[in-house]
C-alpha cells in the first residue's frame, strides 16, 4: 500500500495537536466535514452531470474520484477500469492517488485499501489534502499563502467592520457576521440591512450568508447553523472549505472589475481626443467661414461717392476692429491650444497624431488669417484713401462753383454788346469813344482767360478723381468754354469793323481814356483780389497754412501802391467833374470807353480793405486748427513711443522664457501668467492709442513725423503679442504634462532645452530639420552618411513631425527624446480586459458590455463595434478585437 505525506502543507499538517487529530473521530466535527467536503465535491462534480450521496462509498470505486479530480484539475486521468471486482477498485484509487502525486502532493498513511474498504477517516482526509491542494494552495495575499493567505484575505476584506474580528477559522465564524461582512464588502446590494445584523443573534445572520451565497453567488450550502453554533470549536477544515469558496467567488469579481476599470480608463481617454477633436474641427470651420465672409467685404471697393457714406463705411471698419474681430482673435488662439494639447494626450496615450480635416491645419488657418489681415488694412487704406480724395473732390466742384458763377456773371450780356451795330449811327468823336471802349474791353477779355483756363483745370481734375456729378460739371465747363470762344470770334469781328470806321472818326476824350485804360486793370486786379481774399483753401500742415499766411502779408504789402494807383484813377473822374462843372458841357459826363464807374471802383476798393482783415481771421482760426492736429500727432507720438517699445520688451522676454528658462517648468510658467496678468492689465494704454487715433482720423490728420509707429503696427504688434503668450503659457503646461506622464527629472529637461537651444540659432523656438539632424548627432544619436542615413533620419523626421510642418518644436522633440519612458496601455492589454469580461469568449454581448461598463460607454462601445463574424459567434455578438486594435490604429475615431 502506497503512502504519501502532504510536501507543501507539511508546516500546517505538522502543527495540529494531539487533540485535533483524535477530534477527526469525534462524531460531530466527522458530520460537519463529511457534509462540507460532500457538499464541495457536488459543487464540481454537478459540471459534469453527476454528484455523491454518501463521501465514504461513492468513491470506493474510485470512478467518481477520478472524475472530481478531472473537473477540477482541467486534465486528463488515465483511462479508468470498468470491472467490478475489488482489484478494478484498487487500481482506479491508485490511477486517482497518482495522479494526486504528480501534482507534488504525498498522503500519510492513506492507501487505496483504505478508500476501496469505505474508511471514512481516510477518505476525509484524502479529500481534504485534494481541497488544500487544488482550493487553498493557490491563494496568495501580500506574500502569505495558503492557508495564512486565506485568513489574511478574511482580516483585510472584514477590517472596516467593528463588529468583526476574524483571528482563526473556526470560533471566529460563530456569530455568522464574517460571512455577511465578507458578502457585503463585495456585494453590497445582496445584503443591505447589514447595519441591523446582531452579534447575539447567530441563527439569522448564518441562514442569511449561507441562503445569500447559496442563491446568488452559486456557493452550495456547507455548513449548518447549529453544526457551528452549538460546537464549542468549529470544524476547522470545514470552514476553510467554505471560505474557499468566498474567496474564489470574490476573486472572479475583482478580475472583471479590473478589466471594467482599465476598459473605461482607455475608454475615457479616447472620449477625451474625440470631444477635443470635435471641438477643433468646430472651431477651425466657424472661423474659416467667419474669415470666408469676412474678406469679400473688405476687398469690396464699390464707391459711395459721398462724404458721410465713405465716412459711415469707416465707423463700419471700426466697429468690426473693436467687437468682431477680438472674439475671433481668442478662437484662433484657443485652435491653436486645442491642437498642442491634443496632440500631446495622442502621443502620451500611444496613439497616432491627429490630422484635421483638409483645409483644416494649423497652417491652413494662419494663412487664411494672414490673408484677412492683407485685406484688412487695404481696406482702411483705401477707405482713408476715399475721404482724402472725396475731401478734394468736395473741395473742387464748391470752387469750379463759385469761379463759374464769377465768369458767367461777367459774360452775361457780352454777346449782346458784341453784336451790336450802334457805331454805324455814331459821329467821328462818339466812334472813337467806342473804339476806345471796345480795345478796354478786349484787355478786360485778356485778363479773362486765366479764369477760364482755371474753371477748365478743375473740371480736368474733377474729372481724373472720379467726381459723382462730373456729368453737369463737364456741362457746365462746354458751356463756358464754347461762350469764350463765342466772345473770342465776336470781338475780333467788332474790332475789324471799328477799325474799318476809324477813317472818319478821330477824337477821343484823354481823361476818359486814360482812366478807361488805367480802371480796367485796376478793376481786374480788385476782381483778383476780391476772389483771392475769399478762395477757399485747404492745408494739412502748420507749414502749408504758414505759406497761407506769408503770401497773405505779401498782399498786404502791396496794398500802398494800389491805394496810390486807385487815387490817380480817381483823380480822372474829378478832372472831367470840373471840366464839366467849368464848361457846363453835356453828354460827356459818360465815359465812352469803358462802363467801370467811380462809385463801382469805389465800392470794390473798400470791399478789399474789408476782406483783408476777415482773410486775416480765417487764416489765423485754421493756425488754430493746424495747432490743434499738430498736438493730436504730439500726443498720439508720445504715447506710441512708449507702447511701441513695451510691446517688443514684453515679447522678448516671453521668448527668452519659453528657450532660455531659468528654474522649474512651474517657476516658467508662474513668470509666464503673471507676464499675461500685465499684459492684460496694460490693455487699457491700447485702448487709449485707439481713441487717439480716431481722434485723429476723425479730424483728418493723415501723417505724423513724430513717430516711426502707426496704429496698423501697434494692433498687430498687440496681437502678436497675445498670441504669443498664450502659445508659450500652453507649451509650457505640455512640458509639465509629458514630464508628470514620464516622470523626467528636471535636470533631464534643462539638458534637452540646452540642447534645442543651441541649435536655435534664430532663437524662433522651432529647428529646421538640418538643424535637428545636427543636434541629434550632437548628443549622440550616429546618423550615417548616404541614403540609408537620410532614410534613417526621414523616419526619425517623421515621428518627430507627422504633419509635415517643416519644423520641429521643442514639445516634439522632448516627446522624441522620452518616448521609451511612455508607460501607457496598449492594444494588446485592452483585449485582454474585453476577454476577460467576455468569459474568455472570442466575441462580446450588449448584456455583458451594459453589466460589466458604465452607461455612456458601454453605448459609446456598443455603437462602435463591428458585428463578430467567427463561426462560434451567436446572434448579437460583437468584435471587441478590431475595436481594440482600432483604438491605436487609423481609424474614423
Amino acid at each position: 500500500m502506497a503512502e504519501y505525506e502532504y510536501e507543501y502543507d507539511q508546516e500546517y499538517m505538522g502543527q495540529e495537536d494531539e487533540w485535533e487529530r483524535e477530534g477527526l473521530l469525534d462524531p460531530a466535527w466527522e458530520r460537519q466535514q463529511r457534509k462540507t467536503f460532500t457538499a464541495w465535491c457536488n459543487s464540481h462534480l454537478r459540471k459534469a452531470g453527476t454528484q455523491i450521496e454518501e463521501i465514504a462509498e461513492d468513491f470506493r470505486n474510485g470512478l467518481k474520484l477520478m472524475l472530481l479530480l478531472e473537473v477540477i484539475s482541467g486534465e486528463r486521468l488515465p483511462k479508468p477500469d470498468r470491472g467490478k471486482l475489488r482489484f478494478h477498485q484498487i487500481a482506479n484509487v491508485n490511477k486517482a492517488l497518482d495522479f494526486i502525486a504528480s501534482k507534488g502532493v504525498k498522503l500519510v498513511s492513506i492507501g487505496a485499501e483504505e478508500i476501496v474498504d469505505g474508511n471514512t477517516k481516510m477518505t476525509l482526509g484524502m479529500i481534504w489534502t485534494i481541497i488544500l491542494r487544488f482550493a487553498i494552495q493557490d491563494i496568495s495575499v501580500e506574500e502569505s499563502s495558503s492557508k495564512e493567505g486565506l485568513l489574511l484575505w478574511c482580516q483585510r476584506k472584514t477590517a472596516p467592520y467593528k463588529n468583526v474580528n476574524v483571528q482563526n477559522f473556526h470560533t471566529s465564524w460563530k456569530d455568522g457576521l464574517a460571512f455577511c461582512a465578507l458578502i457585503h464588502r463585495h456585494r453590497p446590494e445582496l445584503i443591505p440591512n447589514y447595519h441591523e445584523l446582531r452579534k447575539d443573534d447567530p441563527y439569522t445572520n448564518l441562514n442569511l450568508a449561507l441562503d445569500t451565497a447559496e442563491k446568488h453567488l452559486d456557493i452550495p450550502r456547507m455548513l449548518d447553523p447549529e453544526d457551528i453554533v452549538n460546537t464549542a470549536r468549529p470544524d476547522e477544515k470545514a470552514i476553510m472549505t467554505y471560505v474557499s469558496c468566498y474567496y474564489h467567488a470574490f476573486s472572479g469579481l475583482q478580475k472583471a472589475e479590473t478589466a471594467a476599470n482599465r476598459i473605461c480608463k482607455v475608454l475615457r481617454v479616447n472620449q477625451e481626443n474625440e470631444r477635443l477633436m470635435e471641438e477643433y474641427e468646430r472651431l477651425a470651420s466657424d472661423l474659416l467661414e467667419w474669415i470666408r465672409k469676412t474678406i469679400p467685404w473688405l476687398e469690396n471697393r464699390t464707391r459711395d461717392n459721398t462724404l458721410p457714406g465713405t465716412q459711415h463705411k469707416l465707423e463700419e471698419f471700426r466697429d468690426y476692429r473693436r467687437k468682431h474681430k477680438p472674439p475671433k482673435l481668442e478662437d484662433k488662439s484657443k485652435l491653436e491650444i486645442i491642437f498642442n494639447t491634443l496632440q500631446t494626450k495622442l502621443r502620451l496615450s500611444n496613439r497616432p497624431a491627429y490630422m484635421p480635416s483638409e483645409g483644416k491645419m494649423v497652417a491652413d488657418i494662419a494663412n487664411a488669417w494672414k490673408k484677412l489681415e492683407f485685406a484688412e488694412k487695404g481696406f482702411e487704406e483705401w477707405l482713408l484713401a476715399e475721404l482724402r480724395r472725396l475731401e478734394r473732390l468736395d473741395h473742387l466742384a464748391r470752387k469750379f462753383k463759385h469761379k463759374s458763377d464769377i465768369h458767367e456773371e461777367w459774360t452775361e450780356g457780352k454777346e449782346v454788346m458784341l453784336q451790336d451795330t450802334d457805331f454805324k449811327n455814331c459821329n467821328l468823336y462818339e466812334l472813337k469813344a467806342l473804339r476806345k471802349k471796345h480795345e478796354a474791353f478786349e484787355s478786360d477779355l485778356a485778363a479773362h482767360q486765366d479764369r477760364v483756363e482755371q474753371i477748365a483745370a478743375i473740371a480736368q481734375e474733377l474729372n481724373d478723381l472720379e467726381y459723382w456729378d462730373v456729368v453737369t460739371i463737364n456741362a457746365r465747363c462746354q458751356r463756358i468754354c464754347d461762350q469764350w470762344d463765342r466772345l473770342g470770334a465776336l470781338t475780333q469781328k467788332r474790332r475789324n469793323a471799328l477799325d474799318e470806321a476809324e477813317k472818319i472818326l478821330e477824337r477821343v476824350d484823354q481823361y476818359h481814356l486814360e482812366f478807361a485804360k488805367r480802371a480796367a486793370p485796376f478793376n481786374n486786379w480788385m476782381d483778383g483780389a476780391k476772389e483771392d481774399l475769399v478762395d477757399m483753401f485747404i492745408v494739412h500742415t502748420m507749414d502749408e497754412i504758414q505759406g497761407l499766411i506769408d503770401a497773405h502779408e505779401a498782399f498786404k504789402m502791396t496794398l500802398p501802391e494800389a491805394d496810390k494807383e486807385f487815387n490817380a484813377i480817381m483823380m480822372c473822374i474829378t478832372e472831367v467833374q470840373r471840366i464839366v462843372q467849368q464848361l457846363d458841357l453835356k453828354g460827356v459826363t459818360i465815359n465812352p470807353y469803358t462802363n467801370i464807374t467811380g462809385e463801382e471802383l469805389k465800392q470794390k476798393w473798400q470791399d478789399v480793405n474789408n476782406l483783408v482783415p476777415q482773410r486775416d481771421s480765417v487764416l489765423q482760426q485754421e493756425m488754430v486748427r493746424q495747432q490743434n492736429h499738430e498736438r493730436l500727432r504730439r500726443q498720439f507720438a508720445q504715447k506710441a513711443n512708449s507702447v511701441g517699445p513695451w510691446i517688443e520688451k514684453q515679447a522678448e522676454a516671453i521668448a527668452t522664457i519659453g528657450m532660455q528658462m531659468q528654474g522649474t517648468l512651474e517657476d516658467a510658467l508662474l513668470k509666464l501668467k503673471n507676464m499675461e496678468a500685465q499684459i492684460m492689465a496694460y490693455k487699457p494704454n491700447m485702448d487709449e492709442l485707439e481713441t487717439y487715433n480716431q481722434a485723429i482720423q476723425e479730424s483728418l490728420v493723415f501723417e505724423n513725423k513724430h513717430t516711426q509707429y502707426t496704429m496698423e503696427t501697434l494692433r498687430v504688434g498687440w496681437e502678436q503679442l497675445l498670441t504669443s503668450i498664450a502659445r508659450t503659457i500652453n507649451e509650457v503646461e505640455n512640458q509639465i504634462l509629458t514630464r508628470e506622464a514620464k516622470g523626467i527629472p528636471e535636470e533631464k529637461l534643462q539638458e534637452f532645452r540646452a540642447s534645442f537651444s543651441h541649435f536655435d540659432k534664430d532663437g524662433s523656438g522651432r529647428l529646421e530639420p538640418n538643424e535637428f539632424k545636427s543636434c541629434l548627432i550632437s548628443i549622440g544619436y550616429n546618423i550615417q552618411d548616404g541614403d540609408k542615413g537620410d532614410a534613417e533620419f526621414a523616419h526619425i523626421l517623421g515621428v518627430v513631425d507627422p504633419n509635415g510642418s517643416g519644423y520641429v518644436t521643442f514639445q516634439a522633440f522632448l516627446d522624441f527624446m522620452t518616448r521609451e519612458t511612455t508607460d501607457s496601455d496598449t492594444a494588446e492589454q485592452v483585449m485582454q480586459s474585453f476577454k476577460i469580461l467576455a468569459g474568455d469568449k472570442p466575441y462580446i454581448t450588449q448584456e455583458e458590455l451594459r453589466r460589466e461598463l458604465p452607461p455612456d460607454q458601454a453605448e459609446y462601445c456598443i455603437a462602435r463595434m463591428t458585428h463578430y463574424t467567427g463561426p462560434d459567434g451567436i446572434p448579437g455578438a460583437l468584435d471587441y478585437i478590431s475595436f481594440a486594435t482600432a483604438l491605436y490604429g487609423e481609424s474614423d475615431l
